[in-house]
């Protein structure tokens, strides 16, 4: 249910492929999602995409999964400790709504762009879950402590164009556009080196 492509050139594709089940999360896609990022580094991919195939990027937790602990499981925070510490630059490629536990790896990307239906939620305070320990740090990073709160805490939904102009999204592409955006995002890391791109993200990061 996790498809990986490359790297080729540098350029690697990670793909959600649950189209059937809104791309719901278990355990073991965690899981391999969290291998499939650290396999592309190992492999040298200088710039990653993350995207979903059908018309969400993901639901968040498997439903039956979620019940059974998922919901409150370490495999989240490892995938996106995996997604932001990877020596690459990492891209959500938004296909449709991300929701949930699966907007941890959205914001542990570098850059995030999405199709123009696409929201983004995370309804933990409705469904009586804390957020995983990373994603609020990396929400209000991106958005201020207000909307942070909005989104966490009032549980806004947040539609593609006010996403871009929040910060949250850094593009907003046409569907088959969103390979396109991300490798002319990447361009630059795809022409230099793998040191070069990671020293680079070391800095930002404040990792020296």
């Amino acid at each position: 249910m996790i498809q990986t492509h490359g790297p080729q050139d540098g350029f690697a594709t990670i793909t959600l492929n649950r189209p059937d089940k809104a791309n719901a999360l278990t355990a073991t896609m965690i899981s391999d999602l969290t291998g499939a990022f650290q396999a592309a580094v190992q492999a040298g991919a200088r710039a990653i995409m993350l995207t979903g195939r059908g018309k969400v990027f993901s639901a968040g937790a498997d439903l039956e999964a979620a019940r059974a602990g998922l919901a409150t499981s370490p495999l989240w925070e490892e995938l996106s400790t995996a997604i932001a510490e990877a020596p690459a630059l990492t891209i959500a490629a938004l296909n449709g709504t991300a929701a949930g536990g699966s907007l941890g790896m959205v914001l542990a990307c570098d850059l995030r762009i999405a199709v123009p239906g696409a929201k983004i939620f995370y309804p933990v305070m409705k469904l009586g879950f804390l957020p995983q320990p990373s994603d609020p740090g990396r929400l209000r990073a991106l958005v201020g402590p207000s909307r942070a709160a909005a989104i966490l805490m009032a549980g806004q939904r947040v539609e593609a164009e006010a996403a871009l102009s929040w910060g949250l999204l850094d593009r907003i592409t046409p569907e088959d556009g969103l390979e396109a955006a991300a490798r002319e995002l990447a361009a630059d890391a795809l022409g230099a080196s793998a040191q070069h791109v990671a020293g680079i993200k070391r800095m930002i990061a404040g990792r020296g």
